[in-house]
């Protein structure tokens, strides 16, 4: 299905807060500002491309709804999501990420690793 993973915070002060997080992926990674009210994804991954099996979609700032289907159980939910936190979508599940607020996100894969690797529901 998904899973939500919060980053975990090491330090604050008077500058801010700073956070680490573990990643097993390099090369090419998106990032997105997106407005309160904005929908993106609407899609679903077959697994087809190493780095959307699982998607690793990174909400930095920001609350976001993330709204999952399972194509093949048809199981569906909503969860809440606020950044910093990683969320993780299996091969299979459409998904549709609503800005609750402005958002700044980092998708983890590039353009080209969901080229051949994104399917709508229409599809």
């Amino acid at each position: 299905m998904i899973k939500v993973e919060p980053i975990n915070q090491i330090g604050e002060d008077e500058r801010g807060r700073t956070y680490t997080f573990n990643m097993d992926r390099t090369g090419e990674f998106i990032v997105g500002f997106r407005k309160a009210g904005s929908s993106s994804g609407r899609h679903y991954h077959k697994g087809r491309s190493p780095y959307k099996c699982p998607e690793k979609f990174m909400i930095m700032q920001g609350q976001a709804t993330v709204h999952w289907r399972d194509i093949k159980s048809e199981r569906l939910g909503s969860e809440k999501v606020t950044g910093p936190a990683i969320v993780y979508f299996d091969p299979w599940i459409w998904h549709d990420i609503v800005a609750d607020s402005d958002i700044v996100f980092y998708e983890l894969n590039s353009l080209a690793d969901g080229r051949d690797d994104t399917f709508r529901l229409e599809e």
